[in-house]
């Protein structure tokens, strides 16, 4: 039954009845506008770095919401993500990519190759690298890449609540041996000690610039493609090694109703009979809490009712095609 407090006709007054108003000068006029600020900033930041070094943690920190999936497992960030951060009169709009990597498939490879895409194109660079695992091959070949770039670039050391501080001091030392940075941060992405003074040096070094997107909006990625990737999350924590990476989410229908709710249908796409098997589980009781997961998620982000719908297909060698590659924002390689 709904709340709604409803008047009879027959107590409403005739109109001869009603009082003529007198006039109202004492009706507050609305606040004006809040100005924008002066000498207002606005630029790019890529965050790089091998996979799990933390980025998609950090920059959903920065951010101040969540805008990237978080696993523990590697290269799940697939696509360029960008989380829009505001700090004083500056717009910092951080590129989360994906991990580099020694690709191996054509799928690796266009995560790659966007990865790199997104440092060149962007007004600064910030390598993050995991403390713990500190210089390791992937990473050497990543410093000596960005030798070569001219791009303003800064180093992020990430998890020091879990490093010593001499191993962090060594580390710092030996990365600025081999690239010149002109400045070294020590962070904890998890807790979001040390965010602070990225997000205050960086403020200072964007372009000056109007800002490139609206003030109160954390993130350029479309809502479809944002439920397509928490569903993507929750597929990978439920199945840790059980499915291959080459499996994929589409979100298929978004339905706004008239209770507000929101009615998305998406499809998960795997490549084999045995890998539909899997997502399923016994019963439907795998998909049936990837689910759950997902709608509680995409509901806190989106702050109404979702009722989510999930389907598995078999999409053959959809590794191979171009046209999913598109939907994801990477390059198909040839």
């Amino acid at each position: 039954m709904n709340d709604v407090n409803e008047t009879p006709e027959d107590d409403f007054p005739e109109d001869d009845e009603l009082p003529t108003p007198a006039p109202r000068f004492d009706i507050p006029l609305p606040e004006p506008a809040a100005p924008l600020p002066e000498n207002t900033r606005a630029g790019f930041i890529a965050l790089i770095g091998a996979p799990n070094a933390g980025k998609s943690t950090l920059i959903n920190q920065l951010v101040g919401t969540k805008v990237s999936i978080v696993t523990h497992k590697v290269q799940t960030t697939r696509t360029i993500v960008r989380g829009i951060a505001m700090h004083d009169a500056s717009q910092l709009i951080f590129v989360d990519t994906p991990g580099i990597f020694q690709p191996k498939r054509r799928l690796d490879r266009a995560m790659v190759d966007t990865a790199w895409g997104g440092a060149r194109d962007a007004d600064l660079i910030a390598l993050l690298i995991d403390a713990r695992k500190g210089i390791d091959e992937e990473v050497e070949k990543i410093l000596s890449r960005l030798k070569d770039i001219k791009t303003p670039k800064v180093l992020i050391l990430n998890k020091i609540d879990v490093a010593k501080r001499e191993q962090l001091l060594k580390l710092a030392q030996q990365a600025n041996e081999l690239v010149s940075f002109d400045e070294t941060f020590m962070v904890s992405a998890l807790n979001g000690n040390g965010t602070d003074a990225i997000l205050s040096y960086f403020a200072e070094r964007v372009p000056e610039s109007p800002w490139l997107y609206p003030e109160d909006q954390p993130s350029d990625l479309p809502l479809r493609i944002l439920a397509s990737e928490i569903t993507r999350e929750k597929l990978f924590e439920r199945l840790h090694q059980e499915l291959p990476y080459i499996s994929t989410v589409e979100t298929e229908n978004w339905e706004t109703r008239k209770d507000g709710s929101a009615r998305v249908e998406q499809t998960i796409y795997v490549e084999r009979d045995s890998q539909k098997s899997i997502v399923l589980g016994k019963r439907g009781a795998t998909i049936k809490a990837i689910s759950q997961a997902s709608r509680a998620e995409i509901a806190e982000i989106i702050e109404t009712p979702v009722h989510l719908f999930l389907f598995v297909k078999v999409r053959e060698n959809w590794g191979d095609d171009p046209e999913r590659y598109r939907e994801m924002g990477l390059e198909f390689p040839r």
